[in-house]
């Protein structure tokens, strides 16, 4: 079973030039000889009369060894698909990392001191390491299990179904081994591990799909800029905006109970939907040289709303409700104010979706700071005078503190774009 999901996943990823987990990458190196060395100990302990002591103590260090680092980055991709390793955050990496460390020396120590205990059907190995594997699935599983239930307000269905499903499997694993050492199922958790992932999250045709899904939202966007001329790069800088506060927002207290992984390529994927309304808008407004009258600018406002619709028709046969509501209220809510004065709905404050507040700073400053055919760029400290000022009015006054700390990386991102 293994051997055939490490083909088909090689096959489809390797071949066809779709991207990897490198945690998965590893779990497929470290799952099969756990596997295999489960095999060869089995039958080493059951051969005590003519295999020498060394050769059995060192078969079960590397078993031991194995099996602990397959535990270790299953719990580190459970980690990674719930929170999201991140590289600013190396100190938290290292705290991490610190019970699997802990383990490995236990195993590496005590393995002098295992002890083979003669069992009514079949031998089996007690010891040190033995106990350092069984605490490290508690202590790396009960971790994950604490994190999933502080955080599932936050992740989509299907993650959480998938991840407590893992840890009730091993769960039970666990007890029964404790429970009955003679039974020797430590070959089959491996595996089951590791397919629960492959069908859960790595299956290279969802992948594939993922992926499709991605070019039709780029799809969808270059549309919108071929029908306006004063928007080129308009997408792609607002979205290189709304990425760069979100990475800062990770690492804010104030937002880390909202900012994860899943919420983090929600919003990316959306924000260059914000404007896909204007599909809708007459080309003789949408490409106008002067100043909208008012009739005209009621029509343009009209994009915001219309937008929210045509991406809820658009999505509403497909199972991504999290990035579809996001979606949603990115494109309607990016024109709504701070202060209640914006459009469609009136919106203020908290009211206003978090994503769709963060949108509407990239696309302010955006359309500032960029030459339209009514109008030249402005200078880059009045764009940002723009924003500042429209703290607690047009912005929210904590985003608007991040985008501004972040000038030197706004100017580097608007240069490399050009």
């Amino acid at each position: 079973m293994i051997l055939y999901i490490i083909i088909t996943y090689i096959r489809e990823t390797c071949f066809r030039k779709i991207s990897c987990n490198r945690l998965f990458d590893l779990l497929m190196f470290f799952a099969p000889w756990a596997v295999v060395f489960d095999g060869v100990t089995a039958w080493t302990v059951n051969h005590l009369e003519i295999v020498p002591d060394s050769v059995n103590r060192i078969t079960h260090l590397i078993f031991l060894l194995f099996m602990d680092f397959t535990l270790i980055v299953t719990a580190m991709y459970m980690f990674d698909q719930t929170v999201g390793f991140s590289k600013q955050n190396r100190k938290r990496n290292l705290v991490l990392g610190i019970p699997g460390v802990l383990s490995i020396v236990l195993i590496l120590v005590g393995i002098t001191k295992i002890r083979y205990v003669h069992g009514i059907n079949t031998n089996y190995s007690m010891g040190l390491p033995v106990y350092a594997c069984y605490v490290s699935v508690a202590v790396h599983y009960g971790f994950i299990l604490i994190l999933l239930i502080l955080r599932h307000n936050f992740l989509p269905r299907e993650k959480k179904i998938g991840i407590f499903s893992f840890i009730g499997i091993t769960g039970v694993f666990l007890i029964l081994q404790i429970m009955y050492p003679e039974i020797l199922m430590t070959s089959i958790l491996p595996t089951i591990l590791l397919l629960g992932i492959y069908i859960y999250f790595e299956d290279p045709f969802i992948r594939k799909l993922t992926l499709y899904h991605s070019k039709m939202v780029e799809g969808f966007a270059s549309m919108i800029e071929s029908r306006d001329d004063n928007t080129g790069g308009h997408v792609k800088r607002t979205q290189a905006y709304v990425n760069l506060m979100l990475h800062r927002m990770r690492h804010d207290s104030r937002y880390s109970r909202v900012i994860n992984k899943d919420y983090l390529e929600d919003v990316s994927n959306a924000a260059p939907l914000h404007d896909i309304g204007k599909i809708a808008t007459p080309d003789h407004i949408l490409q106008k040289p002067g100043k909208l009258t008012d009739e005209e600018y009621a029509v343009m406002k009209q994009h915001a709303a219309c937008g929210g619709d045509i991406i809820k028709n658009i999505f509403k046969d497909l199972d991504a409700q999290e990035f579809e509501q996001i979606a949603y209220e990115v494109a309607r809510h990016h024109h709504e104010k701070y202060n209640g004065k914006g459009y469609p709905d009136g919106l203020a404050g908290d009211a206003i979706p978090l994503h769709a507040r963060i949108m509407a700073i990239a696309d302010v400053f955006d359309a500032v700071s960029q030459k339209r055919c009514y109008r030249d760029a402005m200078p880059i400290d009045e764009c940002f005078q723009i924003i500042e000022k429209g703290s607690g009015e047009d912005f929210d006054p904590e985003l608007t503190e991040i985008f501004l700390n972040a000038r030197e990386e706004v100017e580097a991102l608007m240069e490399r774009i050009r």
